[in-house]
């Protein structure tokens, strides 16, 4: 395991989701998925709907459903800034199960006033949050 830290900063537009130290972290890139450890090189990429995932000093895998934004890495620092990052913990699962009904539904039955990547972007959310609510 890797241990040297690093400066993380995940921040929403309602909270500081995360400020500290981390070994790892992890973020769905748009471009695919990437890790960043202590020393890497500076990087900027936009984020999709997906799981963040962050490393603790004490070890812990903390886990975050987001709904997408941007991370720079810089200098053994990393900044986040997001649109949601909801912790495993804090995910109303029942809530993001009708959610994923109705985006569902929405896609079904496409027609007239159905905005279809909303609807897309609706489900992906949805499943995102679903899926980390599971691996708790």
């Amino acid at each position: 395991m890797y241990e040297k830290p690093f400066k993380l900063e995940i921040v929403s537009p309602e909270r500081v989701v995360f400020s500290g130290d981390a070994t790892s972290f992890s973020a769905p890139g748009v471009q695919g998925g990437f890790q960043v450890l202590v020393n890497h090189a500076p990087l900027l990429s936009s984020l999709e709907a997906g799981e963040i995932k962050v490393k603790t000093m004490d070890g812990a895998d903390v886990r975050y459903a987001t709904s997408g934004g941007f991370a720079e890495v810089r200098g053994n620092r990393v900044v986040v800034l997001v649109e949601t990052a909801e912790r495993a913990d804090e995910i109303d699962t029942e809530r993001a199960a009708a959610s994923k009904a109705r985006a569902e539904e929405r896609l079904r039955f496409t027609g007239e006033g159905v905005d279809v990547e909303r609807a897309r972007a609706s489900l992906q959310r949805a499943l995102s949050r679903l899926r980390v609510a599971a691996k708790g």
